[in-house]
């Protein structure tokens, strides 16, 4: 063989790795609707509060773009009527991923803007959600609630959500859409953690503790920053074994 000859089988070898190389990492795009318990929060700097989301980018390797559209009070009902919805609808390239978690403000049955009947306009709301995302050759994937710091006397975690975790379990099965249901995931946690520890994971501070609540603050539906990497650690985890796919993006698998 002329050695002309073996240079161009060579280089062209290499080219045939660089090529799967590429397509093993490319860049995917994560898009993320839902409320304050997801949601970036301003100051990160300086607010002890963070939403699972705002974290979630250090736990995927740097091919994942994460775009993080949860805002603060949303339910299934008032993130479209108040037009979070449509830029990200937009937006949307065939083959992103649309992470939906709503359930936490559509319970809100004083607040006819944000109230929904999860039988009915909520399981509806989250069909839409999906059928639009896919319209546009997007993957969307459905998210329970996370659980609030809810122990009675007893120490006995009590439920938060009713039938919002059941009905988004059942269109999730309908719809054949991966479901992750960090409800239960973040049930165990608080538990793990018990009664008294578990307001770690929260907001939990007494008045002059922390200079960002100077009257001090007890909140147990969102999450410190601690709580917030426990969570999107827990929903990585979930979403390796759920979305094989995304797998090979998790720092966690390397």
């Amino acid at each position: 063989m002329k050695r002309s000859n073996f240079i161009i089988i060579i280089i062209l070898f290499l080219g045939s790795c660089s090529s799967l190389k590429t397509n093993d990492t490319q860049s995917i795009t994560i898009y993320m609707i839902g409320d304050s318990t997801m949601a970036n929060k301003k100051n990160p700097n300086n607010n002890p509060e963070h939403g699972w989301g705002q974290v979630l980018p250090n736990f995927f390797t740097e091919n994942v773009i994460i775009k993080n559209h949860a805002v603060n009070g949303r339910s299934s009902k008032s993130f479209r009527d108040l037009k979070h919805w449509k830029p990200v609808l937009d937006s949307l390239q065939k083959g992103d991923y649309v992470f939906i978690q709503f359930g936490h403000n559509d319970s809100k049955d004083t607040d006819p803007k944000r109230y929904t009947n999860p039988q009915t306009s909520y399981r509806y709301n989250l069909m839409r959600y999906v059928e639009e995302a896919r319209a546009k050759g997007a993957i969307p994937v459905l998210f329970s609630s996370i659980a609030r710091r809810k122990f009675n006397a007893e120490g006995v975690l009590l439920d938060s959500h009713g039938n919002y975790t059941l009905i988004t379990r059942l269109v999730a099965q309908e719809m054949k859409v991966p479901f992750i249901d960090l409800q239960y995931a973040t049930e165990q946690l608080e538990e793990t953690y018990g009664v008294e520890a578990s307001k770690k994971l929260h907001l939990h501070f007494k008045k002059g503790e922390n200079e960002y609540f100077p009257d001090g603050i007890e909140d147990n539906t969102h999450l410190s920053k601690l709580g917030a990497n426990e969570v999107a650690n827990l929903a990585v985890k979930e979403i390796s074994r759920k979305i094989p796919e995304l797998k090979k993006y998790s720092k966690l698998n390397q």
